[in-house]
This record gives structure tokens, C-alpha cells and sequence, in this order.
């Protein structure tokens, strides 16, 4: 699923494109493409909007016209196994990752990869890039981090082994901290310099943490298994509330739009849906936290959210990270919150 700065989105599976409205009944389909052999896995505008990029199953990389869906270029055969990932860096320059954990870094002006390694024994899950457009990581399901300089055409290192599959990743903290999410409902917290080892590590209580998106410096929503968006709060770590649900249903991809007031989500009912982030941005979390009583519900960040009243489902998730006014305060700081 992927955004830009007029109100369109586009979904995966069969390649869709649609414009989005707050008024009832102005959502309509602009075009849907089938140029991909096999299921598109990820979409991403180019930076001025114009193209629209999209891997595959089917191993092919395609750029297409964003206004009518027109294929402008087609990689055919970019991986020797299907892509699973894509992050554009810039206007020329975009990297894939493959099932079998290889990385390629793409030059359009050449229309080749320039850089190719395969470090992951798994399959690449998710990339992201530093602001000087230098240093580019990646997440695996083999559990390690990867660290690539992309200026040098070199690999650095990879991190060590954590629990389950590393699923996705984000730059925090005015990219002072790498945050990774996990298939074990864990948030791995990485130092930035300091690849190697985890400086902390959160535990979120979810099924899995498949899709992380930075939406301030400090946080980050996260979309699971369990059909939940947490907003989650880096250092001091806490589970701020549910922003919206796909009920009972896995949740594959969650996007941000432009102007960072909405969050669009996609899962396996089969559906997009909009939630309201726009209040995140204010939201701020004391150092210390309030102890709570196992049992407590997941605070609701909106009406359609988990625990909100319109949600029959509201008292059968659990959060033990939300506090609530009457219970007593306790000065508990939070692992790694002074070193930032």
C-alpha cells in the first residue's frame, strides 16, 4: 500500500489505484493494472508522484504511469527469487530484497543494479535509509539486522540473532535509534552506530509486530496478526492505545498519508480502512509510569478502535502497558530511557 500527496492510494494483490474522500461515497477506483504475472507485494510512489513502483511474485519489477496506469519500464527478471521488498531512496536510485535474502540497489539513469549482496539467509522484510541517503538497513527473517553503505558499495555488518523473524523497520528518535519490529510481538530498540546489539527491547503483548511507521520521532504505529494498530511510544517504551482494528483478521500494511492525518490499513478481510492520527502528534509520555493490574483493557485512540464504545470486541484484548488515572503512581523508569 503506498500514498502521495494527492488524496490516492494504491493497493496490492491485483494492482489498484484509488482516490480517497471523507464525504460518504466519494472513494472510487481510478484504474487497476494486471501487467504482474503473480501477486504484487509492495507499491511505492516515486517522489514527484508521476510513477508508481511495484514488485512482485513474479520477479519482475514494473514503473507505471500514476494518472492512467500505463507501464512505463518493466524489469523483468530483477531477482533470481521472488521480490518481497522495495524502498525508493531517491529519483534514480531504488533497492529490492528478495525471498532469499539478496539485496539489489537499482540506478534508473542506468536502468541496472549497481550493487548486489546476499548477507540474509532469509527473506528480506523490510529496508529503511538514513537522511544523508548513505546508510541503508534491513530486517530479515532470519532475525538479524543488515547494515549497508550504499555511498562506499559495501556491506557493514549484520546484528546478532534475535527471536523469531525481524519483520520491519524504522529510523526514530532524529535517527538516533533504529527500531525493528518482530513475528514475536517484540519492538527491538538499536542504538544508531550500534548495530551489532539491541540497547533495549519492548514487548508489546501482541501476536506479531508485522508493519511499523514512524509518526513523530518518539512514535510509531504498529499493525499485528491480531488485527490491531498500537501507538507506541519509544523511550520512555509504553503502548499509548489501539488507533483501528481489522477484527480478527491479520493485518498486512499499514501507510501514512502526506499530511500525517490519516493511516490507511489493509488485511485479509480484504479491506482498506482510514483511521484518524492527526491527534498523535500532541501526545506526549511521562517518564515514569503507573503500575496497572494485570487485565486492563487497551486504551482506544478512536471510536472504531479496540475499547472504543462501538467496538463489541473492546474487553477481550489485554494490555498490560496502559495505565489509568486511579491507580497509584509508581517512579518506574523505563530501560534505556536516559540515553537518549
Amino acid at each position: 500500500m503506498s500514498h502521495y500527496q494527492s488524496n490516492i492510494w494504491c493497493a496490492l494483490l491485483v494492482l489498484c489505484s484509488h482516490s480517497y474522500s471523507c464525504v460518504e461515497g466519494g472513494n472510487k477506483e481510478l484504474w487497476s493494472s494486471g501487467h504482474h504475472l503473480k501477486s504484487c507485494r509492495e507499491v511505492a510512489f516515486s517522489h514527484d508522484g508521476e510513477k508508481l513502483f511495484s514488485i512482485s511474485k513474479d520477479k519482475s519489477v514494473h514503473i507505471m504511469d500514476v494518472e492512467g496506469g500505463k507501464l512505463v519500464k518493466r524489469i523483468s527478471k530483477a531477482h533470481s527469487d521472488p521480490i518481497n521488498s522495495m524502498l525508493l531512496i531517491d529519483e534514480n536510485l531504488f533497492a529490492t530484497g528478495d525471498d532469499s535474502g539478496t539485496l539489489k540497489v537499482w540506478d534508473l539513469r542506468r536502468g541496472t543494479a549497481f550493487m548486489e549482496m546476499k548477507q540474509h539467509e532469509e527473506y528480506i522484510s523490510g529496508m529503511a535509509i538514513d537522511h544523508d541517503k548513505k546508510i541503508l538497513l534491513t530486517t530479515s527473517g532470519d532475525g538479524t539486522m543488515g547494515v549497508f553503505n550504499i555511498k562506499r558499495r559495501r556491506f557493514d555488518l549484520l546484528s546478532e540473532f534475535q527471536n523469531g523473524d525481524l519483520t520491519s523497520v524504522a529510523i526514530m528518535k532524529r535517527g538516533k535509534k533504529v527500531a525493528c519490529g518482530s513475528s514475536e510481538g517484540m519492538i527491538y530498540l538499536f542504538n544508531w552506530d550500534g548495530f551489532g546489539a539491541t540497547s533495549d527491547r519492548f514487548a508489546v503483548k501482541a501476536e506479531s509486530v508485522d508493519s511499523i511507521i514512524p509518526i513523530t520521532d518518539s512514535i510509531l504505529c504498529a499493525a499485528s496478526t491480531d488485527g490491531v494498530i498500537r501507538a507506541i511510544n519509544l523511550l520512555p517504551n509504553r503502548v499509548i492505545g489501539s488507533v483501528g482494528q481489522h477484527v480478527g483478521e491479520p493485518i498486512e500494511q499499514i501507510a501514512k498519508s502526506y499530511d500525517g492525518h490519516f493511516l490507511a490499513s489493509c488485511a485479509h478481510d480484504q479491506k482498506v480502512k482510514f483511521w484518524d492520527i492527526s491527534s498523535l502528534s500532541a501526545i506526549t509520555v511521562s517518564d515514569y509510569r503507573r503500575r496497572k493490574k494485570k487485565g486492563g483493557n487497551l486504551k482506544s485512540l478512536s471510536k472504531k478502535a479496540f475499547g472504543g464504545g462501538d467496538d463489541f470486541f473492546s474487553g477481550l484484548i489485554e494490555e498490560t502497558e496502559i495505565k489509568k488515572p486511579e491507580e497509584k503512581e509508581e517512579e518506574e523508569e523505563d530501560s534505556d530511557s536516559g540515553s537518549d
